[in-house]
């Protein structure tokens, strides 16, 4: 443990002054009552008389993205008011126009592509969910069909291969059709029939199992050559060696072959990762809310450009998170270490 925190003092320093820093300001963002108390004497009137009512006049929305926070009011009826406020450092600052005007259009569509409060499949979380397990499926999945492709059984071997010619030959965007409308239209059924009808969800739930079993069929594919390339580095004396030491294929490839392969094919899958995480905004597709489907949706309906610029800084994150870890991992497990 001292090694540890010996080794990566620097960067351990700077990630708690960023928590740290994340706290402090997340302590200080103004509370929701406090950004509401700053509307105007109108607006405050009908929010306190929406209280007494059964019929809301007042639709308020409130997103908060850990430091900063903001609100939208807006009223229905002869009398329609917008007002808009973001809250940041214990101060609450009027969004109807200027710089903050954009700062809470950014945050509100941040919020929303996070899918910060809704069910578990939203946003940037689908997005990274449907990544990793297509990736860990695409793995298990490709080292079966690398296997089957070095194999000296003919038969096993061009399965394999015919499997990867097929699914590196054709678009992912097509398979995902296939899969999410063809089968069934063949075969009689419906992806949502998998989940109970009572489930109001069971369409999108449907969807989301078709993307992962799509993405993962292509990406066997690729993982397929990541790990044959991977197991064919490795020197042909080790196999020899392992032979003569009376170990069979077997043997020799679970204990001394794939150990070593897997060190060779952690940069080659880090880049099928982010690939993936980049191919995954075809899933607007099939109408599954990921972080593209979301900012064409906010786009459509509020007619703001801007949405793509979060959408961006989002998969950035995402792609300079999953990237570090790779790079970690990599350095970690390097043949020169």
């Amino acid at each position: 443990m001292k090694a540890f925190c010996k080794k990566y003092s620097r960067q351990l320093i700077i990630i708690a002054i960023i928590i740290v820093a994340i706290i402090i300001l997340g302590i200080l963002k103004p509370s929701r009552e406090t950004l509401l108390s700053h509307t105007s004497p109108e607006m405050q009137k009908m929010i306190e008389a929406d209280e007494n009512s059964t019929r809301k006049r007042v639709t308020v929305t409130y997103n908060s993205l850990f430091i900063i926070n903001y609100a939208s009011l807006s009223t229905s009826g002869a009398n329609v008011m917008s007002e808009h406020y973001v809250g940041f450092l214990g101060k609450v600052y009027p969004a109807d126009e200027g710089p903050m005007k954009v700062v809470g259009q950014m945050v509100n569509y941040t919020y929303r592509m996070l899918g910060t409060g809704e069910n578990l499949m939203h946003g940037a979380k689908l997005t990274i969910l449907l990544t990793t397990l297509t990736v860990l499926f695409g793995l298990l999945l490709g080292t079966v069909l690398a296997l089957g492709k070095i194999s000296k059984k003919k038969v096993l071997s061009k399965i394999s291969s015919a499997y990867i010619f097929f699914f590196r030959g054709t678009p992912l965007l097509i398979q995902l059709f296939v899969v999410y409308f063809t089968v069934p239209g063949i075969f009689g059924f419906a992806w949502r029939d998998l989940f109970n009808s009572s489930d109001a969800e069971a369409v999108y739930k449907g969807a989301f199992v078709a993307a992962v079993i799509a993405f993962a069929l292509n990406s066997g594919a690729y993982c397929a050559e990541i790990v044959r390339s991977a197991i064919q580095s490795i020197d042909k004396g080790q196999f020899e060696a392992a032979k003569a030491l009376g170990m069979s294929y077997g043997q020799t490839m679970t204990r001394i072959v794939i150990p070593q392969s897997i060190r060779r094919m952690i940069p080659n899958v880090s880049n099928e990762f982010i690939m993936i995480l980049k191919d995954a905004s075809l899933v607007f597709a099939i109408s599954l809310m990921d972080i593209t489907t979301i900012s064409k949706n906010i786009m459509t309906s509020e007619g703001s450009y801007l949405v793509f610029i979060p959408a961006l800084v989002i998969y950035l994150v995402i792609t300079a998170l999953f990237g570090f870890v790779f790079n970690k991992i990599e350095k970690k497990f390097s043949v020169y270490e």
